[in-house]
């Protein structure tokens, strides 16, 4: 084949254009993301029952739809938490794998059974069923310039104009309001009621029945009368506009003509719809949405969809209004992919110069370089057959390949030029007579490099997604390489190639280089045969060091994923139970006051959110969204993410009345809101709801006294004291009461009754009737209400029904179907989540019976992860060794291979342990490449000795030790190659620097050892390994003979 493209030159260079078209065109069209989508799909129903308590939402609305959930294809793990706001939100996590539009069809079935067994008031309200991720991609709020606008004000603003066109922007999945808009709110007094003998109740039959749209027909409608000459709409009621038409309302005229209207018994106002979140930027009055990703969409592309969007809007709003983005996810993206971009130039530049280096010809140096290129852009193309993206993670793919592709070249052109010189043939000759050398060779390097990092892409889970795109990056990267050497290269050596250029220069510095190799190879040589004659030795220091790597294997932590920074972070804080929201909105304050003044340097912006955060809802919920300077401008340790959110802590650690807890967001955000552990404690006994409290109590604490754990925290709410009515029915019957009256009232009066619509500057919105503020705030206000008897008396509630303080909760999580508690914590300093995670599961242990724990999110991939390592590295040495058998048709050379693996796992370990990094995803990625790149060195030479001994008839040590000094020079070159294209990934800082840290420590070190360690293993492991397999077959062969006799 290579004869064939030596022959014609211009053939190769036209598969050499079209490779590269193919490429540029899919480059240009490939989406970009900062990972692939790593997240499971998840479908979310958010449901609100007005004025329901936590736990008449989870036994009404909850469980009715989660049994209809259960069976679903594919589907993970079901979650819920009811609030006692009477909001309640379903999750459904399905495999990787499942479509999620899919996903959301089927839910969405299930849900219209449960339907009809739910109340009327959560129907009225509407269910909501969006395909959901955990973590929001932006927040955007909207602030007043001048201080004139209030939090209500900017809400309703936000939901009337920007909220349903971004809504519609595509790639948006799930929202959050954190704000609410206008409604019409109408406060009852109760003392007025009682002075016109009137109930809430009848003030909202008035209004039901005055606020009214009629259709009232038309003026010779057809079927008409023969001569009609016109014919017109008629115009009926229509529902109200202002306050003044509400305050008009009429509720009753009395006997002697006097009319009450709505005026006399309360006050009207617009106000906001629900007052439980507020949001405050930078210590101004704000609002906010948060978005979340749709699953399977581009965040960069969503991301600028929704800032076109919001462009498109600027006009609607006015002057004085400004539109912030206090949390976004997507600067990370962009900025990631560009340090990565920027690592691959710098690896191409550095990998040139070692060639110019070795080969002192500016020719040959372009050959290599040439292929770069090529490869390159080829590879995009396969991703986009693939259906790809270009991530983080292909470009590493991309960035390792550099060193691999580029050794293909430098063998080929290496062995042209020595066999140029030392045969004394013109450069086509030379060509063809070297390529029949070492064709061989680069099919067994690129058999082995894939055979390494194929069965990676057969993973399941979020893991699987990792790796694939690693492999297939990385393989076709190797394909394309190969082919490229085997066509392109040689047609290039054939006619770019001079023969003066082989010779080895002897002056200047290239001599100088040359006499110090030379000199070297010399002293190498010498060393090979020692190490040859004192074999014995030498295999028990090869035994020593397999057993040292063993043992430093179990010394590296695990964990998922590296440490990033975003550039983002979140606070929650939890305030007592039954504090205000007055207080929760002090303690935002006081952390604002101390961003601004003691963290400067590293925050641009703070969004606060009071009435919500991750554990829950309620007036003693908070938390903040905070952005960090660009990377740029944040380049000492002390300014990262990490170290910020120690800051905040150890500050607000002592903070009274307040539990403040920084979250620095883990590397894939879609995979949760914190980094660390994330799991339910489930109740698998059907506990009560005390006992379930108390084992969570009882791990919480005994995770904080264990020396592994940290910021171990319950990630719901505590039990609050909570006011139970006690009604005598007896009583009330006796009176005259019917019982629809009371409960009808008491929503009214103390939870917020939503009774119809209105309209307001074309949209319509809701009517909410309450008791006014002063009338239900302490227990004895209860009497403050009357409820008309059928005698139409007015009662007191103390007549028929009396109170009491009990203990109940307001958050209820369920998991898979059963009580639980989400707890959440992060290893200690010094400590992996591997570790945490064992820890966890050993306090879990000591628990009462019937408590298990059931990991979730992040910490679910990492056991998933986690119990297929051990397979992969297995299967990967097997499958290589496999496939040089078949090569070489030998059990011997594959064997000799083979023993080189655990010298490169040495160096990778070390350098990993050294540099204090753990064992994450990306070090799994680059301990198999090492095992890939370890068996490419010892191809080469053993290739060679076999042809030595075999063909030439060489001694089996005479072979070894020339191939050997033959392969030195581009087994020490392409390693340098390798080791200085990683090398900016290892010293890199800035977005996604944990993750090139991770990989490139990984190869760098493995390479070091593999390289330097194995040229002088390898040609022993090979006379020995042949010896003994040679040995057994003159045996045979003896027994042969003596058996013929």
């Amino acid at each position: 084949m290579s004869t064939f493209f030596i022959k014609r030159p211009i053939f190769a260079w036209v598969v050499a254009i079209i490779v590269m078209l193919v490429g540029a065109i899919a480059a240009l069209n490939l989406p970009v993301n900062q990972y692939p989508d790593i997240s499971p799909p998840a479908v979310s129903i958010s449901v609100t029952y007005p004025g329901a308590s936590a736990e008449t939402t989870q036994n009404t609305v909850v469980q009715v739809i989660e049994q209809q959930l259960n069976g679903l294809d594919g589907l993970r793990y079901l979650e819920s938490s009811s609030a006692s706001d009477g909001s309640a939100q379903i999750i459904a996590t399905f495999n990787q794998g499942i479509n999620p539009d899919i996903a959301q069809v089927q839910v969405q079935d299930r849900v219209s059974l449960a339907e009809s067994q739910l109340p009327s008031d959560v129907t009225q309200q509407g269910i909501r069923i969006r395909k959901y991720q955990k973590n929001f991609m932006m927040v955007i709020g909207l602030i007043s310039k001048d201080g004139k606008l209030s939090n209500s004000d900017l809400a309703d603003m936000l939901v009337s104009k920007l909220e349903d066109p971004i809504s519609r922007t595509k790639g948006v999945g799930d929202f959050m309001v954190l704000g609410s808009e206008y409604a019409m709110r109408i406060w009852l007094d109760p003392a007025k009621l009682y002075k016109y003998n009137l109930m809430p109740s009848d003030v909202s039959t008035a209004i039901s029945n005055q606020n009214v749209q009629v259709s009232s027909g038309s003026l010779g409608g057809l079927p008409t009368i023969p001569d009609a000459k016109t014919s017109a709409t008629i115009l009926g009621k229509s529902r109200f506009t202002t306050v003044k038409q509400f305050e008009n309302v009429l509720l009753k005229v009395n006997s002697d003509g006097a009319q009450i209207r709505l005026k006399d018994v309360a006050s009207v106002a617009l106000g906001p719809q629900s007052y439980t979140i507020d949001s405050i930027m930078n210590g101004k009055p704000s609002a906010g949405i948060a978005l979340r990703l749709a699953t399977g969409a581009n965040e960069l592309d969503t991301a600028n969809a929704v800032r076109a969007t919001i462009a498109s809007l600027k006009d609607a709003l006015p002057d004085n209004v400004e539109v912030t983005y206090p949390y976004d996810t997507s600067p990370v993206v962009s900025a990631s992919i560009e340090e990565v971009v920027k690592t691959l130039i710098e690896a191409i530049v550095l990998v040139f110069f070692v060639m110019l280096i070795f080969l002192q010809n500016l020719r040959a140096t372009l050959i290599t370089t040439m292929v770069v290129p090529v490869v390159l852009l080829g590879t995009f193309g396969i991703l986009a057959a693939f259906g790809y993206s270009v991530n983080t993670l292909t470009m590493f793919g991309m960035v390792l390949a550099i060193g691999l592709l580029v050794d293909d070249a430098i063998v080929v052109v290496e062995n042209v030029e020595r066999v140029m010189h030392e045969e004394r043939l013109d450069p086509e000759a030379a060509t063809i007579k070297s390529m029949q050398q070492i064709q061989g060779a680069l099919f067994g390097i690129a058999l082995v490099l894939s055979a390494v990092l194929l069965p990676m892409a057969f993973f399941s889970g979020s893991t699987g997604v990792i790796y694939r795109q690693f492999s297939i990056t990385i393989v076709s990267a190797m394909a394309l390489s190969v082919l490229m050497a085997l066509i392109f290269t040689p047609a290039l050596c054939a006619t770019l190639l001079k023969r003066a250029s082989a010779e080895h220069k002897t002056t200047g510095l290239a001599g100088w280089f040359n006499r110090h190799f030379d000199s070297g190879t010399l002293h190498y040589q010498r060393g090979v045969s020692k190490v040859i004659s004192r074999r014995g030795l030498f295999i028990v220091i090869y035994l020593a060091i397999v057993g040292v790597t063993g043992f430093l294997f179990t010394r590296v932590p695990t964990t998922f994923l590296p440490d990033e920074d975003q550039g983002l972070m979140m606070v929650q804080v939890t305030l007592p139970v039954n504090a205000s929201s007055q207080r929760t909105q002090q303690v935002l304050n006081d952390l604002n006051a101390y961003l601004q003044k003691n963290e400067a340097s590293v925050v641009t912006t703070m969004f606060g959110v009071n009435g919500f955060n991750f554990a829950g809802r309620g007036q003693n919920s908070g938390m903040a969204f905070v952005r960090t300077k660009d990377w740029s401008e944040r380049t000492q340790s002390g300014q990262s993410v990490k170290a910020l959110a120690a800051r905040i802590s150890a500050h607000f650690a002592s903070y009274p009345n307040a539990r403040i807890f920084a979250m620095v967001p883990p590397a894939v955000m879609e995979l949760g809101n914190a980094t660390g552990f994330d799991f339910y404690l489930q109740d698998t006994a059907g506990h009560s709801h005390q006992q379930m409290m108390d084992a969570t109590h009882q791990f919480v604490q005994l995770a904080n006294q264990d020396p592994r754990l940290a910021q171990v925290r319950m990630n719901g709410m505590e039990d609050e004291p909570m006011f139970q009515l006690e009604i005598n029915d007896e009583r009330a019957s006796a009176l005259g009461l019917s019982m629809t009256d009371i409960n009808n009232t008491l929503s009214v009066a103390w939870g917020s009754s939503y009774i119809d619509q209105f309209m307001y500057n074309g949209r319509v919105k809701q009517v909410y009737l309450m008791g006014k503020a002063a009338s239900r705030v302490k227990p004895e206000d209860l009497n403050k209400w009357y409820f008309r008897n059928s005698s139409g008396t007015m009662v007191p509630f103390s007549a028929f029904a009396s109170g009491k303080w009990v203990s109940g909760s307001p958050h209820f999580e369920r998991f898979n179907g059963m009580t639980a508690e989400e707890i959440q914590g992060s290893p200690a300093a010094g400590y992996s989540s591997g570790e945490a995670m064992k820890a966890v599961e050993a306090i879990a242990a000591k628990l009462p019976k019937g408590f298990r724990v059931q990991w979730y999110g992040i910490s679910y991939e990492e056991q998933a992860s986690g119990s297929q390592t051990t397979q992969l590295y297995a299967i990967s040495i097997l499958v290589v060794f496999l496939c040089l058998a078949a090569l070489y048709e030998s059990w011997s050379i594959p064997l000799s291979v083979i023993l080189v693996v655990p010298l490169g796992i040495l160096g990778t370990i070390s350098a990993v342990l050294l540099r204090g990094l753990q064992n994450d995803v990306f070090f799994q990625v680059g301990l198999l490449t090492t095992v890939g790149l370890a068996a490419k060195n010892a191809i080469l030479i053993v290739e060679f000795a076999k042809e030595l001994h075999e063909r030439e008839g060489r001694t089996l040590v005479e072979a070894a030790v020339e191939a050997a000094r033959l392969r030195i020079r581009p087994i020490i070159m392409t390693s340098m190659a390798f080791i200085l294209g990683v090398l900016p990934l290892t010293i890199s800082n800035g977005a996604g620097a944990g993750s090139q840290h991770s990989i490139g420590t990984a190869v760098a070190g493995g390479m070091i050892t593999a390289t330097f360690l194995a040229i002088f293993f390898v040609p022993m492991f090979y006379v020995v390994v042949a010896q003994l397999f040679s040995r057994k077959k003159s045996n045979a062969a003896a027994e042969e003979i003596n058996h013929d006799r």
